[in-house]
């Protein structure tokens, strides 16, 4: 047998050892024994480079540098999940999607929640082609060289796997790896980390590959991506434990709430003995169709819930209440309290969120209060020992003036939160929005982090974020931090933003109500800024999820001189006003509003919407007297045809709906 041979003799031996020992639970053979076999396979394929194979087993072990992770879009947005703490609130839950899909729903899977990092991974003829974090759902970094050296990521499939398919797992950082890394960075006079999530997380983005597979992180799958060939959510997740994922075996099927909370009940309780941290389960629709039936909001799946465990509680004495002010003007009242220790980390702050909180909770400044994280993530004071209360003296009074400015705060009817109104005069205010404007999410400004818009604005070289393309070098050496290289980093970064799409400019300008995913809708719908402004609020109500207070938000924001004058001299900057033209295939649909319900044999509901757009039509969240016809499939909702029926409202198949254009 040549070398070559003998290669690929090795890496074929060496997947099947790793699959059964991660995914089969068999050890076909000891660890000595695997690990003579992988270093002879690196011996021949340091000895014979032309063979290198970036999915061979060796991989595992690391070595390569990436000092930069690039940003990938992801191929099916990762959505997050709402939560739920109660009975009461999943039963609600329930309720809410059956009447939405409009009949009994009668399976869900439970699934234990990993507390780690999301990963979607993209796989290509049966071998892992890329791996991205969760980012911000739209899109992540690049962490491919550092996933392949996870144990239990398959490198390689085995079985009737798709040709090209992406999948979501959580990777994790088991409790026993946790503290023998804790131990190793001790000993060398390291601070410990604080917790397995962070820690799980930050090894992602280690730039030695190597350092990463020292790491012993596990990754748990429970979701193909955006794949409707399989009847049932359980039946995808038996199917890709089967290619050699490993999708652990607590998956269980359920019929109503009261199964579900026993399931929630078990772990519960058993989460104690778990090798690894969960901080809840996740509860989903088990049927693909009715989970297309469903839809998602802008945020989350509407079929899939995550029920949080009880928080972790702590009792710290609190030592005194500061005021942020947002750059929306919103002031939050933050608790400053004794450090302690909660959930693996030290908790120094806490919200109040606002003044009728602070009012419901009655603190006073030396209360010993009680502290929890907010779904586990976010601290806030729940209540106080009545038996170590600070003095009647000291009893919080909200605040009556902003904390910056001095502007005498106000407090818009049915809104929760005081705002400071100075918004042009304001400089925190003013920051912020320069911030918002160059952060990641919005123009992604390289160069420009939240310092620097602090000491530009500081030093009179900006008011506003229009101001940043009248920079010069000039102005910006003799600052402090500012050499050449920095200079010439900000001002390439300027220039690079004026190619950023009009959706991104339009979220950067930091409008109330307007996020990134109602700001690309907008820029889809309308096209330019000059279209947008001039928009009534009847032709901003036929844009899917803009509501009253967003229309209210965008006629005051285009009421001010101020901003009108920042939107021209961004737009005489060479800023892009103006979304990407979309050539048509036809007008066919023109003026026509078109729902799109049920699942399809021939395209994906995605695809169906994409034809309409493409040949004029509009695409409509859900069924009133302005829709023009319904493209139904099956497991159509019994609801959506009885309002359809009701309105008079069309129903048409698939295939009629493809020969009309």
């Amino acid at each position: 047998m040549n070398s070559e041979q003998r290669i690929f003799q090795l890496r074929e031996q060496l997947h099947e050892y790793n699959h059964a020992y991660y995914v089969l639970d068999k050890s076909l053979v000891s660890d000595f024994e695997f690990d003579q076999l992988l270093k002879e396979l690196q011996a021949l394929e340091l000895a014979h480079p032309a063979l290198y194979d970036p999915n061979s087993p060796t991989m595992r072990v690391g070595g390569s540098v990436t000092k930069n992770f690039p940003t990938v879009t992801h191929n099916q947005r990762m959505y997050s999940l709402d939560n739920t703490y109660s009975e009461e609130e999943l039963s609600d839950w329930v309720k809410r999607i059956e009447k939405n899909y409009g009949g009994s729903i009668s399976e869900f899977t439970c699934e234990l929640k990993y507390d780690g990092a999301s990963i979607n991974m993209s796989y290509k003829n049966g071998f892992l082609v890329r791996a991205v974090t969760r980012g911000d759902g739209t899109q992540g970094d690049d962490v491919t060289q550092n996933v392949k050296t996870i144990k239990n990521v398959p490198l390689k499939l085995v079985g009737d796997f798709p040709n090209e398919f992406d999948i979501r797992g959580e990777i994790v950082l088991p409790f026993e790896g946790f503290e023998q890394l804790n131990k190793k960075r001790i000993a060398q006079g390291e601070e410990p980390y604080r917790n397995p999530r962070n820690t799980a997380s930050g090894s992602l983005k280690l730039q030695d590959s190597g350092e990463t597979a020292q790491r012993p992180l596990e990754c748990f799958f429970y979701a193909i991506a955006g794949d409707n060939s399989y009847a049932t959510h359980e039946k995808s997740l038996v199917k890709a434990r089967s290619w050699g994922f490993c999708v652990p075996e607590s998956l269980r099927l359920v019929r109503n709430v009261e199964e579900m909370l026993s399931f929630v009940d078990h772990w519960g309780e058993k989460r104690e003995n778990l090798p690894f941290e969960i901080d809840g389960v996740v509860i989903k629709v088990n049927s693909i169709a009715i989970q297309e039936q469903l839809g998602f909001t802008a945020k989350s799946p509407r079929w899939a819930i995550s029920y949080k465990f009880k928080a972790e509680q702590v009792a710290t004495r609190l030592n005194a209440v500061s005021y942020q002010v947002g750059r929306t003007g919103a002031i939050t009242p933050v608790a400053n309290l004794e450090p302690v220790l909660l959930s693996g980390t030290i908790v120094k702050r806490a919200s109040l969120h606002n003044a009728d909180q602070i009012e419901k909770l009655n603190l006073r400044i030396g209360d010993q209060v009680y502290v929890e994280k907010g779904g586990e993530i976010i601290p806030k004071i729940v209540g106080f020992d009545a038996s170590q209360r600070g003095s009647l003296e000291d009893v919080i009074q909200y605040i009556e003036h902003c904390p910056d400015c001095q502007t005498q705060l106000v407090r818009i009817d049915g809104e929760a939160q005081h705002y400071c109104p100075n918004e042009l005069g304001c400089p925190t205010q003013i920051i912020g929005r320069i911030q918002h404007f160059v952060s990641r999410k919005a123009l992604d400004i390289d160069g420009i982090g939240g310092e620097t818009v602090g000491l530009l604005f500081h030093q009179g070289l900006i008011q506003n974020c229009a101001d940043l393309y009248t920079l010069n070098r000039d102005q910006l050496l003799p600052l402090e931090r500012m050499a050449e290289k920095s200079v010439d980093n900000l001002l390439a970064g300027i220039e690079a933003s004026k190619e950023q799409p009009f959706e991104k400019v339009l979220f950067a300008l930091g409008i109330r109500h307007v996020g990134a995913t109602v700001a690309k809708r907008l820029a889809v719908h309308f096209g330019s800024m000059d279209k947008l402004r001039k928009a009534t609020p009847e032709e901003l109500l036929e844009v899917e999820e803009i509501g009253d207070k967003i229309i209210a938000s965008l006629h005051t924001y285009f009421q001010v001189e101020v901003n009108l004058r920042i939107i021209d001299k961004l737009t005489a900057s060479g800023v892009s006003m103006v979304g990407e033209v979309k050539v048509l295939s036809s007008s066919a649909l023109e003026g026509k509003i078109i729902v799109v319900s049920g699942v399809f044999q021939t395209l994906s509901r995605n695809d169906l919407k994409t034809l309409i757009e493409d040949n004029g039509g509009k695409v409509g969240s859900s069924i009133s007297s302005k829709t023009t016809f319904v493209v139904a499939g099956d497991s159509m909702g019994p609801s959506k045809k009885q309002k359809a029926e009701k309105l008079g409202v069309p129903l048409i198949g698939e295939q009629d709906f493809l020969k009309m254009l």
